[in-house]
């Protein structure tokens, strides 16, 4: 079979396999970019021991196991405490002031993955004396990664990167009073989770759940399609109240968005958006 033939035939392989995964299962793929889904696919299909992604199909269908598998790999779960920490030093000097205006604030952390940018937030708010007045909704598609992200459990061979993270951020305390060590990993303080609520929600296909302050979904959408990006965001822009803020990570954009109007910059040059209208 020539080259293209088999690509083309590959290609086939895998919509059947994202419909096959919506249709029986709910979870939404089919608008994620095509040339890193492609690359995770085939790479399920290697960690399976099989050939081909009619393979994984079949697997998938069939064996819970799998799909459980099959749906962290396809998920991207690559994050950091404090990740770009400019957007949290910029999140503490201009966006704190605005917050304190508010009796309670309510924020939305789309995406949340494994939780370390929300334990980063519950930390940063701490430190700003807000914490006790806010409820951050944190959530992600997949319950596996929830559940770790509930767990607060981190390998403690990353502390020292996060550290520095922390320390860029402006943090204000000893990064080592937040957690305790056990062996390699180390587990964060349970009172960070006291105003975090984790809960299953899919960006693709569920709707507006509360008005939010705060909507942070940082990294999250530059594995999407541009129809993708705008679903989610006339989802962001239901849910988020007037003058409220929008944090998005540092690849990602506004730009020729029929939302863009709304937003203006809380700071120029930052990823950080505050909704005019």
């Amino acid at each position: 079979m020539r080259q293209e033939d088999r690509s083309a035939l590959e290609e086939l392989e895998i919509d059947l396999l994202l419909e096959a995964i919506y249709r029986h299962h709910g979870f939404d793929f089919r608008g994620y970019a095509r040339s890193s889904l492609r690359r995770r696919v085939r790479g399920a299909v290697a960690a399976e021991g099989l050939k081909t992604v009619s393979g994984l199909l079949e697997k998938m269908l069939h064996e819970p196991a799998c799909l459980e598998r099959l749906l962290l790999g396809l998920s991207v779960n690559v994050s950091a405490m404090f990740r770009d920490p400019g957007f949290f030093l910029v999140f503490r000097r201009h966006a704190i002031p605005l917050l304190r205006t508010y009796p309670f604030v309510r924020v939305w952390q789309a995406g949340c993955s494994m939780g370390e940018e929300v334990y980063s937030l519950a930390i940063l708010l701490r430190e700003e004396g807000l914490y006790d007045r806010c409820r951050i909704y944190a959530t992600d598609m997949n319950e596996v990664v929830l559940q770790k992200a509930r767990e607060g459990i981190y390998p403690v061979d990353v502390m020292q990167k996060y550290t520095v993270n922390y320390l860029a951020s402006g943090g204000t305390q000893a990064f080592s009073d937040y957690y305790t060590a056990a062996y390699d990993h180390v587990i964060l303080r349970p009172s960070l989770r006291d105003q975090i609520v984790f809960s299953q929600h899919n960006l693709v296909s569920d709707g507006v759940f509360n008005e939010f302050n705060v909507i942070l979904c940082r990294n999250v959408m530059i594995y999407f399609t541009r129809p993708l990006q705008e679903r989610v965001h006339d989802l962001f822009s239901r849910s988020l109240a007037t003058f409220g803020l929008l944090g998005l990570g540092s690849h990602e954009s506004l730009r020729f968005l029929t939302t863009e109007h709304e937003y203006e910059p809380l700071v120029a040059g930052e990823k950080l958006f505050r909704r005019a209208h």
